[in-house]
């Protein structure tokens, strides 16, 4: 598939040529610069990025296993009134997500409604029968939320999946954002750009607001990132994050728990910690309760937590609406919890357990973008189009071997924004990741997000371990 083939609508340029009011702006100032001068700036940036140790891992390869995440100096531009619309729409979908998380470890009123089957909890590995009947702090599951929309129209934004177990890449957000700052200080005294800088601020602050009940109102609520090291894919985000918000940066051999509370050590002995911003899977988070040979967990940590005595964002077992098989059911979801239709849709998936779909999967597979239930970063998936007669092959023995483990959804036209290429600007296919934070005082959506961008021409691949890259997201004040 070429990128021809894909382009329905690029954000910049409407289907006359005429530049969208969004990038108006922009583009008077873009015509003014040199395009040399742009160029040598872009390398700085890069020069920066890499100083400055913004990278990330890949796993499972020898070479290169730390990389450094390509930047575009582009921006990615939304207006006021598309950002509203669009804000409305995540909004009430995160209050879903919450409200079904607690409805599941609890009555599970939507199960037995029928809306939702039972067979997607039952031996479901991101279901936590250990939070059955137990209400975090504040009643609140999904304090920080990623959700993936893609674009395919002027007012066609599309949900392609909720990312609320530990969703990652703020931190190259904020770097964007200032990047593009340092760069071009006098664009943004001609634009009017939303700010995303005061996010760590507003994550503490959120954060601090779902205190468990063992915190004594005095002073600020002791708060901690939990990483699992240096080693970890997301290391620099979590170290970032740490340093923005002002909260200690921990690993696992930093903590113990003592006296029914989770405590830190200091140069003066242990401290007790009120919340912990954990960036560690479930299944790594208590060795005591989950899988014993984890070293990056802290045992009794969850005895503590249903205990009250401490809170962890976000709450164990919130994975599960990471699930894209129950994602196939968000629409039911939303509609069961709020009474009201989903203002952003998903995309058409079909559940390849199910016969018809999967006959329908495997008959069409040449078309479709084939995802693993529990996957992520771009890893155990087929876009049918882009791959070879053999990769659809050795892939649909797979799919026919578990079924239960793959869901399908059809080739999307994503929308296309415009990168600095050697030749000027060029299209390119992206993917929009907006942060929303939750807690008892209401939700709270940064005005943009983290714009992944498939690099190579044609692709639809945005994630950065496979190549893809990141822009600055802009949205623009009234």
């Amino acid at each position: 598939m070429n990128a021809d083939d894909n382009i329905k609508f690029d954000e910049m340029h409407g289907g006359d040529g005429a530049i969208r009011d969004a990038y108006s702006g922009y583009c008077e100032w873009f015509d003014e610069q040199n395009p040399q001068a742009l160029r040598k700036k872009h390398r700085e940036a890069e020069a920066f990025f890499r100083r400055t140790g913004i990278t990330f891992n890949v796993y499972g390869q020898d070479e290169a296993e730390e990389r450094l995440i390509p930047f575009d100096p582009v921006p990615r531009i939304i207006t006021a009134p598309e950002w509203r619309r669009l804000s409305k729409g995540i909004d009430q979908r995160v209050r879903a997500l919450n409200a079904f998380l607690h409805d599941l470890y609890h009555r599970q009123e939507i199960i037995k409604s029928g809306r939702v089957p039972e067979w997607l909890l039952r031996g479901n590995e991101a279901f936590l029968p250990h939070m059955c009947g137990f209400t975090p702090p504040g009643g609140i599951y999904t304090h920080i939320t990623g959700i993936d929309l893609v674009r395919t129209g002027p007012n066609d934004f599309h949900v392609l999946e909720d990312n609320a177990r530990t969703p990652s890449g703020v931190s190259y957000m904020l770097e964007n954002r200032e990047t593009m700052m340092a760069m071009f200080p006098e664009l943004f005294t001609r634009v009017k750009v939303a700010p995303v800088s005061n996010y760590p601020r507003r994550l503490a602050r959120s954060l601090a607001a779902c205190a468990p009940p063992a915190f004594d109102g005095k002073g600020k609520p002791a708060l901690a990132v939990l990483t699992p090291g240096i080693y970890n894919s997301a290391y620099y985000e979590h170290s970032f994050l740490a340093d923005q918000m002002g909260a200690e940066l921990v690993e696992a051999s930093d903590l113990r728990v003592m006296d029914g509370r989770v405590q830190m050590r200091t140069t003066r002995g242990y401290k007790p910690l009120d919340v912990i911003y954990r960036r560690i899977d479930d299944d790594f988070l208590d060795p005591l309760t989950f899988n014993p040979e984890s070293m990056l967990g802290v045992p009794g940590i969850m005895d503590v937590y249903r205990a009250g005595g401490v809170t962890i964002a976000n709450a164990p077992g919130t994975g599960i609406s990471d699930d894209k098989a129950l994602y196939s059911f968000m629409p039911e979801i939303v509609e069961f919890y709020t009474g009201e239709k989903p203002l952003l849709p998903n995309v058409e998936t079909w559940r390849c357990m199910e016969e018809d779909a999967l006959k329908y999967v495997l008959d069409n597979i040449k078309d479709l973008v084939v995802k693993e239930v529990h996957g992520s970063g771009g890893y155990g998936m087929l876009i049918g189009p882009t791959s070879s007669k053999r990769e659809i092959a050795k892939f649909t023995e797979k799919l026919k071997a578990n079924p239960h483990n793959y869901i399908a959804q059809p080739t999307l036209s994503l929308s296309t924004v415009p990168i600095l290429a050697k030749k000027g600007l060029a299209p390119r296919h992206v993917d929009l990741r907006p942060f929303v934070l939750m807690s008892p005082n209401g939700i709270d959506i940064t005005p943009g997000g983290l714009t992944r961008v498939a690099l190579k021409e044609g692709s639809l691949v945005v994630n950065s371990s496979q190549g893809g890259g990141t822009k600055d997201s802009w949205v623009l004040e009234d």
